[in-house]
C-alpha cells in the first residue's frame, strides 16, 4: 500500500495500556535512561506476550484512525532511548552513572566502561512483528548517537565526540538491518540537538551523518522540544535546525502546533521532506480536523504539499489513550480534507504541479 499526498504518521510512540505499564509512575519522572522494569505491570514471564498484544492494539488503532504510515507505537519501550541504549556492549547499566537531563536535573544513565558496540540487532524482531501485522507502509525509530552520548556517563573515551561516533557506528548497523528487514522509513530521534545546540554543531551533526553513511532507504530525524507532559515551556524557535540542510537525512520531523512555530525556518530546508507536527500534545482535548488542517496549511507557502508528512508534535506516549486515538483520527480527517482541497484547487491551497 503506497502513501497518498500529505501522508499521516505518528512521530513514534503511542499511548501504552494501563494494564501493561504503570502510567502514573511513568508520568512522574523523566523518561528513564537505564532500565526501569518496575514500570511494567505484567509478570516477567508474560511480558513479551503482553507487549505483543499491546503492539497489535496500537497498530489496529492507527489503522482505524486512518493513518497512512504506521509504527509499532514503541509499546515495548520504557522510553524512546533506553530500549536501544541499554542493549549495547561497552555500557554498564547495573552500576549507572549520572548525567544532567535537558532540564538540568541529574538522572541515572548508562555508564560507558569500554568500546561501544552492537553485538546483535536490537529492534529487527520488533520490525518483523510490525511488518507482519499490517500492509501499510511502516516506520520504526532509533535513538540518535548524539542524544545517546548526552544520556551517558563516559568513563572510557574521555572525548564526547569519540563517544558520539562510537554510538553512530552502532546506529548505522541497526539502521541498515532495519531496512533489510523491510522498514519503509527509519527515524533517528535526536532531541538533544535542540537542547544542546553548541555540542550538536561541534560533533553531533558529524555523528548523525556517520549514522546515515551508506544508508539508501528513507531516513528521518526527529528534533523536538521534549515531551509536552514533562517540558511545559516551549521556546519561540529551534536552536538547531538549519544545520540539517546539508545532512543526508531525507525527512525532518519538527513541532509547530504547541509552539506556533514561525515556519520561515522551513526556507532553509526546501530539499527535505518535512514531518510537520500539527497536534498539540500539551492538552488532552482533541482538536477538530479543521484546526489541524489550518496548522498544516501554514506550511504550504514554504514547502509544497508533496514534501509534507502530517504528524503529532512528538510522541503520544503520555496522553490518555482516548485522547491519543481522537487526535490521530482528527489528523487523518484533516489530511483527507486537505487532499480534497488540493484536488479542487481550493482557496489558499496550491495546486499540485
Amino acid at each position: 500500500m503506497s502513501a497518498p499526498i500529505l501522508p499521516t504518521s505518528l512521530v513514534g510512540s503511542y499511548a501504552q495500556p494501563d494494564w501493561l505499564i504503570d502510567r502514573a509512575r511513568l508520568a512522574d519522572r523523566f523518561p528513564p535512561r537505564v532500565r526501569a522494569k518496575e514500570l511494567w505491570r505484567v509478570a516477567p514471564e508474560l511480558l513479551e506476550q503482553a507487549q505483543d498484544d499491546a503492539t497489535l492494539l496500537a497498530v489496529r488503532a492507527q489503522e482505524r484512525a486512518g493513518l497512512d504510515i504506521l509504527t509499532d507505537g514503541e509499546i515495548r519501550r520504557e522510553s524512546y532511548s533506553n530500549h536501544f541504549a541499554t542493549a549495547l556492549e561497552g555500557v554498564d547499566v547495573d552500576n549507572p552513572g549520572t548525567a544532567l537531563d535537558r532540564s538540568g536535573h541529574p538522572n541515572p544513565v548508562p555508564r560507558i566502561t569500554g568500546p561501544i558496540s552492537r553485538p546483535a540487532p536490537v529492534q529487527v524482531d520488533d520490525l518483523h512483528f510490525l511488518r507482519a501485522a499490517t500492509d501499510h507502509p511502516i516506520k520504526i525509530t532509533v535513538p540518535g548517537p548524539f542524544t545517546m552520548s548526552q544520556q551517558a556517563q563516559d568513563d572510557h573515551y574521555g572525548d564526547p565526540g569519540a563517544a558520539a561516533m562510537a554510538y553512530a557506528a552502532a546506529v548505522n548497523a541497526e539502521v541498515r538491518d532495519l531496512f533489510a528487514a523491510g522498514a519503509d522509513v527509519v527515524q533517528i530521534d535526536e532531541p538533544y540537538m535542540q537542547a544542546r545546540p553548541d555540542a550538536a554543531r561541534a560533533y553531533g551533526l558529524e555523528a548523525l551523518n556517520a549514522a546515515l553513511d551508506g544508508v539508501s532507504g528513507t531516513t528521518a530525524v526527529h528534533i523536538c522540544f521534549g515531551y509536552a507532559a514533562i517540558i511545559h515551556e516551549r521556546p519561540e524557535g529551534y536552536s538547531f535546525l538549519p544545520e540539517l540542510a546539508g545532512s543526508p537525512v531525507k525527512q525532518i520531523s519538527i513541532e509547530t502546533a504547541q509552539s506556533g512555530l514561525d515556519l520561515g525556518v522551513l526556507s532553509d530546508l526546501t530539499d527535505k521532506t518535512i514531518i510537520l507536527g500539527v497536534l498539540d500534545l500539551s492538552d488532552p482535548a482533541v482538536e477538530s480536523p479543521g484546526v489541524v488542517a489550518g496548522r498544516a496549511r501554514r506550511a504550504f507557502e514554504r514547502i509544497p504539499p508533496e514534501q509534507l508528512v502530517l504528524a503529532p508534535d512528538c510522541g503520544l506516549k503520555y496522553l490518555p489513550r482516548e485522547s491519543a486515538f481522537g487526535k490521530m483520527r482528527s489528523l487523518a480527517d484533516a489530511a483527507k480534507r486537505l487532499r480534497a482541497e488540493l484536488r479542487s484547487g481550493g482557496e489558499g491551497v496550491p495546486t499540485p504541479q
